[in-house]
């Protein structure tokens, strides 16, 4: 696959051609763009199902896409890409991250977007990695990231540009993946703990130690329709889902080495759909469908 400029000054993909011209896309509308720090390190947690049943998922050199009849292809080639980001209207948003060299020791990025259409623009342009973009929105448009100060706090900045800090009384140790709720509520992990912080500002501990053990990586955050959280936590093969109301923690899914989760989404029939990422950082995406089913991608 390769880019070709559209007339409109926009790109396409082109199916047909014969070469690939290099992405020099950086992303800066990142699930929270602040908590992640900019290396390669870690795998990435982006996977998405937008309203047609169309998965996008990233291993941080393309993003792919998985049709509803199971066809896997490139949705966006040369990028990379941790988080994924959709809109109500079904454009895909993703990052592409890369270090300019020891040079100037910068790191850049911009943001891409793709349409339903198929067409691919860059959204914002290059520069250094900001501090001032996220890709936790909740309903109302709302953009959430954390800075650790100081003081530390969460950002929630409204469609209006106004700005508000949140939860900036609390102690905070290592805040990595955040994740808004519709209603405006913020889950992250700090350190191995799964913690929220409430439309107020208020913070407090959902549950301690998801990590299970030091070493262990704590990857992505998504929900379901009722509000359950659910944490990848790759060194310990497994999903964790929370529920706030009960304080009740299942796990719902567990891999097999090489194996291990790094990013979920909860299908609107129940389907859990897992990014996988092994010791060698290689990737694949696991449906396990309600009624006991299991396919690999």
């Amino acid at each position: 696959m390769a880019w070709r400029w559209a007339k409109s000054g926009r790109k396409r993909l082109d199916r047909n051609a014969r070469s690939r011209k290099p992405l020099r896309f950086l992303l800066a509308l990142s699930l929270c763009v602040t908590a992640v720090t900019p290396a390669t390190a870690h795998p990435g947690i982006g996977i998405v199902m937008d309203h047609r049943g169309i998965v996008f998922y990233t291993d941080l050199s393309s993003v792919w896409k998985i049709a509803p009849d199971g066809t896997k292809s490139i949705a966006v080639p040369n990028v990379h890409t941790h988080e994924l980001f959709l809109d109500a209207r079904d454009n895909l948003y993703g990052e592409h991250l890369w270090f300019e060299g020891e040079a100037t020791n910068h790191w850049l990025h911009f943001i891409w977007k793709l349409s339903p259409n198929g067409i691919l623009k860059k959204s914002h342009p290059t520069r250094a990695y900001p501090q001032d973009a996220s890709f936790a929105r909740d309903a109302a448009g709302n953009m959430y990231w954390f800075t650790a100060g100081p003081p530390a706090a969460f950002i929630r900045r409204a469609p209006d540009g106004s700005i508000r800090r949140l939860g900036e009384h609390a102690t905070y140790r290592d805040v990595k993946w955040i994740k808004a709720t519709s209603r405006g509520v913020i889950y992250f992990t700090d350190d191995g703990d799964l913690r929220r912080l409430d439309s107020e500002g208020k913070v407090s501990t959902l549950a301690g130690n998801v990590r299970e053990a030091g070493g262990n990586w704590v990857g992505g955050i998504w929900l379901d329709t009722r509000g359950r959280v659910y944490v990848a936590v790759w060194g310990a093969r497994k999903v964790k889902r929370f529920n706030p109301a009960s304080g009740q923690v299942d796990v719902v899914a567990r891999s097999t080495a090489p194996w291990g989760p790094s990013g979920g989404l909860v299908a609107p029939n129940g389907d859990l759909w897992m990014l996988e990422t092994s010791e060698t950082n290689s990737v694949r995406v696991r449906q396990l469908s309600s009624n006991g089913d299991e396919r690999v991608f």
